[in-house]
């Protein structure tokens, strides 16, 4: 892989796309095209490279802590 896909804004963000995408494949789903890989890992790259995969980023939740609910 020379650099990110196109709308993967780091390589962590990258790893972390192709490894839900991969876990789906494990469990069932079905791929998205037709490649020589076999390896769901390497089938989910492949997808993510392509722009096969549809994703979005969520704003973050805010989370309370114990400390903040006991005050």
């Amino acid at each position: 892989m020379e650099g990110l896909p196109e709308g993967v804004d780091s390589r962590f963000r990258y790893v972390l796309l192709v490894s839900k995408r991969a876990e789906q494949l494990i469990q069932g789903s079905n791929p998205k095209l037709k490649t020589r890989h076999a390896k769901p890992t390497r089938v989910a790259m492949e997808e993510i490279d392509r722009n096969q995969v549809k994703w979005q980023l969520t704003q973050p939740v805010e989370e309370t802590t114990a400390l903040e609910t006991t005050e």
